[in-house]
């Protein structure tokens, strides 16, 4: 029987982060010895008073369907956080929550986007952002970034780029992969920009917003410059900072028309989240954090580990990021080499591979963020892990001629 898909399926990829994971996980049921560096996710788990107000709501027989984009209780939350955090004043019918921030994110460019309008994503880039954009029926434009300016944007380069089909600008602070983050100013300097062209909207990814190290200060970019707050979604959520990845719940601060129409879409496909993963979310929010100090600590350990193995790797180098828990080393100087197999390392996909193939170390090409001649490492595992998979990448490099 012949079956017949839409364009818009083979326009996109499956997620490449993913597709990672899922084939270290194959090749440890196999009975390999496989470290896995691909997943982007806290190894810690959820901590105990969340998971008590999720049982506590099970009890109390809160099961039912909620509102659409999330129940009042957690909105308001929501719209406190926002205000003790970012200075951020949302009315509960500005804010959108979703099951996960992915939906807030793909909610709001299939309710925005249509046939033909362009999206500004600066690369490397999250990986789902490009074919989220094309599912929307728009067409992801690509920045690239330079690592001599850290991967960042410039006011110069989104200029550049901007034209009168430009519907949004995606901006991530902390970053996926790379970790990198802007400053206050830096932000306000793009935010000049972006005053200048009313027609452009910013969607402002801050899901890594408390992970943060090096007393780096967050800031996000209608916090920083008001004037924008009327075309940017604030987009954050609880999954890395709480560690609550498989919860799946995401929100969003934004105008109350654009809240109103991803509302609209996501009544039309998976309705509300999860009523228990929402009253966990709520803890979460309205609890005292001062774990998250902590964790970060070990995160930034591990961190400055992973770097140090990698800096001292033949042909691998690396920056220190203040965000996230990524690193992304580049592997430019080892293309050409030959592998004791005889394989060629000509990108970054041969040298991912080859990692895999000959020290069971599973990490993600830097292809799948739109940048060749990297890789991304995730450091949200122990600090034996790390060392382990730091020390058979750097004999996996030493083995190349």
């Amino acid at each position: 029987m012949t079956v017949f898909f839409s364009d818009r399926i083979n326009r996109i990829k499956p997620s490449p982060t993913m597709e990672v994971t899922s084939r270290a996980r194959e090749l440890k049921a196999q009975g390999k010895d496989v470290i896995g560096l691909g997943a982007g996710e806290p190894d810690f788990d959820t901590p105990q008073h969340i998971k008590e107000a999720a049982i506590d709501a099970i009890n109390k027989g809160q099961t039912k369907y909620t509102a659409v984009d999330g129940t009042p209780e957690l909105k308001k939350a929501i719209s406190i956080k926002f205000k003790k955090d970012n200075n951020l004043d949302y009315s509960l019918d500005q804010i959108s929550v979703g099951t996960g921030g992915k939906q807030i994110l793909y909610n709001a460019l299939l309710a925005t986007i249509n046939t033909g309008d362009e999206v500004l994503i600066p690369a490397p880039y999250w990986v789902s952002y490009p074919d989220m954009v094309l599912l929307a029926d728009g067409v992801p434009k690509i920045i690239n970034t330079k690592v001599e300016n850290s991967f960042k944007l410039t006011p110069d380069s989104i200029e550049k780029n901007i034209n009168t089909k430009t519907k949004w600008l995606i901006f991530n602070s902390p970053s996926n992969p790379t970790g990198i983050t802007y400053s206050k100013n830096e932000i306000y300097q793009i935010s000049e920009v972006l005053e200048k062209y009313p027609n452009v909207w910013i969607m402002s990814d801050d899901i890594y917003e408390k992970i943060v190290y090096d007393k780096f200060e967050f800031s996000t970019i209608a916090q920083v410059n008001p004037k924008l707050i009327n075309r940017t979604l604030t987009v954050n959520g609880v999954s890395k900072a709480y560690a609550m990845t498989g919860w799946r719940i995401g929100y969003a601060g934004g105008p109350s028309s654009l809240i109103k129409a991803m509302a609209k879409i996501q009544s039309q496909s998976t309705s509300n989240p999860s009523s228990i993963s929402q009253a966990a979310a709520l803890s979460a929010l309205t609890s005292n954090d001062d774990f998250l100090s902590e964790r970060n600590n070990a995160f930034l350990k591990r961190r400055n580990l992973i770097i140090e193995i990698i800096n001292s790797s033949y042909g691998l180098e690396c920056k220190h990021p203040e965000g996230a828990f990524y690193i992304f080393p580049s592997c430019e100087k080892l293309f050409g080499s030959t592998a004791p197999d005889g394989s060629k390392i000509s990108n970054s996909n041969d040298f991912s591979k080859y990692l895999l193939e000959s020290k069971g170390v599973a990490v993600v090409s830097g292809t799948a963020f739109g940048m060749n001649g990297y890789f991304r490492i995730s450091y949200a595992t122990s600090e034996e892990t790390l060392t382990d998979a730091g020390d058979r990448i750097k004999a996996a490099c030493a083995a190349l001629k």
